[in-house]
């Protein structure tokens, strides 16, 4: 395949899909914000042939698998995180024979598909809510969480809505309130409703049996409530994590014990998955949204191997700079906590700011640390999402209200511009019109600093972001080691992270230099054998390491180390 065919989408090719049902421990899943990736029509709205159109250059560039934010029917009003049909294409993406050509061509590339699964909450345009809105006796009058007022009129209880207020919504026509977790019109299911909980199972059955290799579940610890309504409890200021929802938002102040994070939820999982494992190497990756117990939730939900494969939390998602002893925290944190379970590492999504902007802005060298941090998480235990940009460096666009249309950074403008900075359109060709995006105006504005980070303009340079993250992705493949092995850390350095990865009696030494100065650090073992990898590669000598910024050096031992705490 030529250089231009990468950017193009032109492909001369073809793999076989593995079938193997352990694929997704170690896989690297590349998340697509579809009404930002590729118009194919015109309509400056990203859709689902403009997907199948780069699909290989996702393939070029090594991931293992693609996540599509969701397609499904919707009002838009949280752009397609509020589903008013969960079996239905939205016209603006395309339709079923659309996803039926994208997901055959993703196969025949070897890639891989993963779904977004919005079933925690509904759209208020769904079909089971206008039915449960009626009145308080028909067959759906159970399928949402209602309430009655307190005497005095107000809300059932305290419980605060991530968008803003109330977690209660007024119904005239039932004279109850429903919950909503996000915005009014997105109402909460009743997952204590067994009814409830088959019909999502079906839904999810129905794009296994259309040939999706998995899911994305959104808000996965948001599912369940207690059915007592309890108010929750004050959260102490100094405890308060800003990683879920802004300073600003007063969803912080709570310790949400009662309106998330419920043990029912366990037993939904496994249902989910007991369905899951009718179908041969399908897989989930559940979103953990919580502040205090995020990581404690991802153990939980994925040990034992009868619940979802592997979840992500907001640690790495969060503000705070990653350093080595951040680094140990989470990751050892986890390890101890789930020996047995699967996290999914991600520094980017499309819920957060970039991290080309979150966490580069501490270095004069920002593309150096850019490098760093992919060889990072290609290199720790778990499995990757990368999203759609990160591998050109995409910063966060910095929109003028006017061109907001994020709810979320509405209700909190200017102290939060909310989650259009990370959705702007993917910039293919730095010499195109909407960078190559759509011959229209695009629904959301392309940055002009994005211009010079096209994906053209950094093709053909082998020393681009790029192409470091398909030499990357390369060098990972080809370690099985960094895939399925165990992970052990070594020392407190405060510059550099050093761990060993380990599998089936071979094992890698891995020292990674996250700071912008040189350092010198003891050298592995004489029965070491350093390997290629790309980026900046340490230098031994006698016994010494020596690092450049933001330098990086493996080596492989054909001997397991003695003594020594595998986490």
């Amino acid at each position: 395949m030529n250089e231009m065919s990468k950017i193009t989408g032109a492909a001369d090719t073809s793999m076989k899909m593995t079938t193997d049902p352990d694929w997704w421990r170690g896989a690297v899943i590349y998340q697509i914000y579809p009404r930002s990736f590729q118009d194919s029509n015109g309509d400056g709205i990203g859709d689902l042939n403009g997907i199948t159109q780069r699909l290989p250059y996702i393939a070029e560039l090594g991931v293992d698998a693609i996540w599509i934010s969701p397609f499904f029917k919707s009002p838009m009003l949280d752009f397609g995180y509020d589903v008013s049909d969960y079996t239905a294409v939205d016209p603006m993406f395309g339709t079923m024979e659309n996803f039926d050509a994208m997901i055959e061509r993703a196969h025949d590339l070897g890639l891989k598909v993963m779904i977004d699964q919005v079933i925690s909450h509904s759209s208020d345009q769904h079909a089971w809510f206008k039915e449960s809105r009626a009145s308080r006796d028909n067959d759906r009058a159970d399928w949402y969480v209602w309430a009655d007022a307190k005497s005095d009129g107000t809300p059932p209880n305290n419980w605060l809505s991530i968008f803003g207020g109330s977690a209660w919504q007024w119904d005239t026509g039932r004279c109850q309130y429903y919950l909503h977790n996000f915005l009014t019109s997105q109402p909460d299911l009743n997952f204590h409703n067994m009814d409830v909980q088959r019909a999502l199972l079906d839904s999810v059955r129905f794009w296994l049996d259309r040939g999706v290799d998995g899911f994305r579940l959104d808000t996965i610890n948001f599912y369940i409530h207690s059915r007592g309504l309890e108010d929750n409890p004050p959260l102490p200021p100094q405890e308060r994590n800003n990683s879920i929802a802004p300073e600003v938002n007063p969803y912080n102040h709570q310790n949400h014990l009662y309106d998330k994070n419920q043990p029912e939820n366990l037993e939904f999982l496994k249902r989910f998955r007991a369905l899951l494992d009718e179908y041969p190497a399908a897989t989930a990756v559940g979103e953990v949204g919580d502040g205090q117990k995020g990581l404690e939730l991802v153990a939980d939900y994925t040990s034992g191997g009868n619940k979802v494969h592997m979840c992500y939390s907001f640690d790495m998602l969060s503000t705070d700079l990653i350093t080595p002893r951040r680094i140990r925290e989470i990751v050892g944190g986890f390890e101890k906590a789930a020996p047995d379970g699967w996290s999914c590492w991600a520094f980017s999504n499309h819920d957060v700011t970039r991290h080309a902007s979150r966490w580069s802005g501490h270095f004069s060298d920002q593309t150096g640390f850019l490098k760093m941090a992919v060889t990072l998480i290609l290199s720790l235990r778990g499995s990757v999402c990368l999203y759609q940009g990160e591998e050109l460096g995409l910063t966060e666009a910095q929109l003028a209200f006017e061109d907001l249309q994020d709810p979320y950074g509405i209700e909190f403008w200017p102290e939060f511009k909310g989650r259009d900075g990370c959705r702007t359109p993917m910039a293919w060709s730095h010499n195109a019109e909407h960078g190559g995006f759509s011959i229209s105006k695009p629904w959301l504005p392309l940055a002009s600093e994005h211009s010079d980070l096209a994906a053209n303009a950094q093709d053909g340079d082998s020393e681009s972001l790029l192409n470091h993250y398909r030499q990357s992705l390369q060098f990972r493949a080809g370690q099985i080691e960094f895939a399925k092995g165990d992970i052990r850390f070594f020392g407190e350095d405060e510059n550099v992270l050093t761990f060993e990865r380990s599998h089936n009696g071979m094992r890698i030494f891995c020292a990674i230099n996250m700071s912008e100065s040189d350092v010198t650090i003891d050298a592995p073992a004489p029965d070491f054998t350093r390997l290629a990898a790309p980026g900046k590669t340490g230098v031994e000598s006698g016994n010494q390491l020596k690092l450049e910024p933001f330098g990086t050096y493996f080596a492989r031992s054909p001997q397991l180390a003695n003594g020594g705490e595998t986490v």
